[in-house]
């Protein structure tokens, strides 16, 4: 069984569109998101450098639309559950949900991105009310590491699992962090991330984006959708939107998501472009799982192998 997921924020790098848009159609398909959103994601994906992509406003509509593309580029059919390789279940990373309710047809692409450029920029402004921001501890035990990082007024924002969390808060919470790191822990690492996000420090932005929800109407999953908030499945549209507006000021637990996906059943996993994040940690916690990471066009023979060695007929 197949899982097709998509990364979150600070998976982004300068010009990384650029290979993608060689590929027939996707620089039209580009064109037109940008026109919808008031965005040039052209630019962005392609001669932005790192500080302009870094910003939150611009990194998140930028990353659901290199997972859209490179997801079309692969030609696995993401909205149409019964059409022969549809994925077994499908997930997102932070931000990254917003792709995959395209990819489970909740919402169509141009919803999603006009969706999800309304929460880059109200979590843009909710970032610039207090300096904040995230940093990702390798290795450790979550039972020493989680109560660590409450003591010092951290978040563990992100549990990702494979001996990864992501804590987040204020800079100098995260100075203290660099300084006093929980027992076991090998390094802390500053993400490429605008605030201290899907913590409290977001909780302006969940109010317009519950207003912005109300004007879509989304369909059920044609797809199992499994939530980041408790890995999950959820059976409706209504309840997949309203996580989206939820998770943002909520911590990320990819951790029980991969216990979904081998609960499941799973036997491959493919991340859309920007991959390789994700990858990274099933390889370590989903030992057996083959993974294939889209990170330009050259990756795609490889993963539309695996696509025919995973899916149904």
């Amino acid at each position: 069984m197949l899982v097709l997921v998509a990364p979150g924020q600070g998976a982004q790098t300068p010009g990384f569109l650029t290979p993608w848009l060689e590929l027939p159609g996707t620089a039209d398909r580009l064109a037109a998101w940008s026109d919808a959103i008031g965005l040039d994601l052209v630019h962005y994906g392609t001669k932005a450098d790192a500080d302009e992509i870094r910003d939150t406003a611009v990194a998140q509509p930028l990353l659901v639309a290199a997972g859209l593309l490179s997801a079309a580029a692969l030609g696995t059919p993401t909205s149409a559950a019964a059409a022969a390789g549809s994925p077994g279940a499908v997930a997102g990373h932070s931000v990254g949900e917003f792709t995959a309710a395209a990819f489970a047809g909740v919402l169509d692409d141009t919803a999603a991105l006009r969706l999800v450029r309304t929460r880059g920029l109200a979590m843009a402004e909710a970032a610039a009310i207090a300096p904040t921001g995230m940093s990702a501890l390798l290795g450790g035990d979550p039972e020493v590491t989680v109560p660590h990082l409450e003591k010092l007024g951290l978040t563990p924002a992100n549990v990702n699992g494979a001996g990864q969390i992501v804590a987040a808060g204020t800079l100098e919470q995260l100075a203290a962090l660099e300084a006093d790191k929980p027992e076991g822990v090998r390094r802390v690492v500053p993400l490429k991330v605008a605030g201290a996000f899907h913590t409290h420090h977001m909780a302006p932005a969940v109010a317009t984006l519950e207003q912005a929800a109300q004007e879509l109407s989304p369909a059920d999953p044609t797809v199992p959708y499994v939530s980041n908030k408790d890995g999950q499945t959820v059976a409706t549209g209504a309840e997949v939107l309203a996580r989206l507006v939820g998770q943002v000021a909520n911590p990320v637990r990819w951790d029980l998501c991969m216990e979904t996906f081998q609960a499941l059943g799973a036997t491959a996993l493919i991340e859309v472009c920007p991959g390789g994040t994700l990858t990274g940690l099933a390889k370590r916690a989903l030992p057996g799982v083959a993974t294939v990471a889209l990170k330009t066009p050259d990756d795609l023979d490889a993963a539309r192998t695996l696509v025919a060695e995973h899916t149904a007929v």
